[in-house]
């Protein structure tokens, strides 16, 4: 019987593939909570001020069907270097000091490995 570390450790190899190969996809998905009555406008500024961001190959901003003060943004990147290089786009960057006054605070946030779906083609080796 493997060892629960082996068998994780494994896992990990194999979801990022034969040595050589392209890195996996990352991808975040988090919880970010607006001061009350500003859901609407924090959405729409995140729309409209993630367009033009290499290597995103999906930015969707969600309301929170619970809570009328909370949204989820789920991102898919090619690679976690291009959403770093992203938060240093001057347009990016704009984006935040516009979006600060309207957040309270932040809630769960998640990183995954992206393997495909719906609308999301899978990276070749």
């Amino acid at each position: 019987m493997m060892a629960r570390r082996g068998f994780i450790a494994g896992s990990a190899a194999m979801a990022a593939g034969p040595a050589g190969a392209a890195q996996p996809m990352y991808g975040l998905i988090g919880k970010m909570l607006t001061k009350p009555g500003q859901r609407d406008a924090l959405i729409g500024l995140l729309a409209e001020a993630t367009g033009a961001m290499p290597g995103c190959l999906s930015y969707i901003v969600a309301a929170d069907a619970q809570d009328a003060d909370a949204i989820w943004i789920t991102e898919v990147w090619d690679s976690p270097a291009s959403h770093q290089a992203s938060l240093k786009l001057p347009g990016v960057q704009a984006a935040i000091a516009r979006a600060r006054p309207l957040i309270a605070g932040f809630g769960e946030r998640f990183e995954t490995i992206p393997m495909g779906g719906v609308g999301l083609t899978p990276k070749s080796a």
